[in-house]
């Protein structure tokens, strides 16, 4: 037996069509009220209700689909509402540990490409770009001249199985980062293959750090961090703590 419990289970079988149908249109009008209410700062600031309006089509199809599968009069579903709630929230705080010092953060939701993903970033600091094919969330102010370039891409590749794609990845990458550690299983922050190289001693050397993991179908997504390595505790903590809310949103 799954998680979800036997009442669950027996509920769905017992609904007619038009009994879905009915719960959908409730389902609808919930995540609506709960996961998009204004309190009364949200609505002093516009700007950010258009921005969030962006993701609402993305987390009320996929919230729905799965709760239309679920009944609301269980506890599991009850659990269930709020874990969606937790996870699609437009905005939160975050707790994280900065060069050793606690930090309260907030972090706004953004969808990837083709809204197949999700992500929770730090705009204070960072800013996402899409693109075609590759998303980049990088320093929302440039760094000065002598420092390198800080970037988190997030790429998805369909057709290639990551136990596949993190070796020719790892060729790929042995051509600026000839000491690249071998291939590790991770499950944290995301369950896959890491590839971690340096490219140097110095304090503005190159840290490149890259998550090869599974798409969910037959393909993968590369996650590539690119820092320096004075800023290992800096920007590579806060890139760590982002990927942790990396969800892949199956439309």
């Amino acid at each position: 037996m799954s998680n979800i419990d036997k009442k669950v289970i027996d509920d769905l079988h017992a609904r007619t069509e038009k009994d879905s149908l009915g719960l959908k249109d409730e389902i609808w009008i919930m995540l609506e009220n709960e996961l998009f209410s204004e309190d009364k700062k949200t609505r002093k600031d516009s700007r950010k209700t258009k921005k969030i309006s962006r993701v609402i089509p993305l987390i009320i199809t996929v919230a729905a689909g799965i709760l239309i599968t679920l009944s609301l009069q269980t506890d599991t579903g009850a659990a269930f509402v709020n874990s969606i709630k937790d996870m699609f929230v437009p905005e939160k705080e975050v707790i994280q540990s900065i060069e050793g010092q606690d930090e309260e953060t907030k972090v706004q939701l953004n969808e990837g490409i083709d809204s197949e993903y999700v992500i929770y970033v730090d705009e204070e600091r960072y800013k996402m770009i899409k693109g075609e094919e590759t998303d980049l969330i990088t320093t929302k102010e440039p760094l000065p001249e002598n420092y390198p370039d800080v970037s988190m891409e997030i790429k998805q590749v369909p057709d290639i199985k990551p136990e596949l794609l993190v070796e020719q990845y790892e060729e790929e990458l042995k051509k600026d980062f000839p000491e690249l550690r071998a291939i590790e299983e991770v499950t944290e922050p995301v369950t896959g293959y890491l590839l971690h190289g340096i490219n140097g001693n110095q304090s503005d050397s190159v840290v490149v750090h890259a998550y090869v993991i599974s798409n969910g179908k037959e393909g993968s997504f590369i996650i590539t961090q690119y820092y320096f390595l004075e800023a290992a505790e800096g920007h590579g903590a806060r890139f760590h703590r982002m990927l942790e809310t990396f969800e892949i949103v199956e439309l």
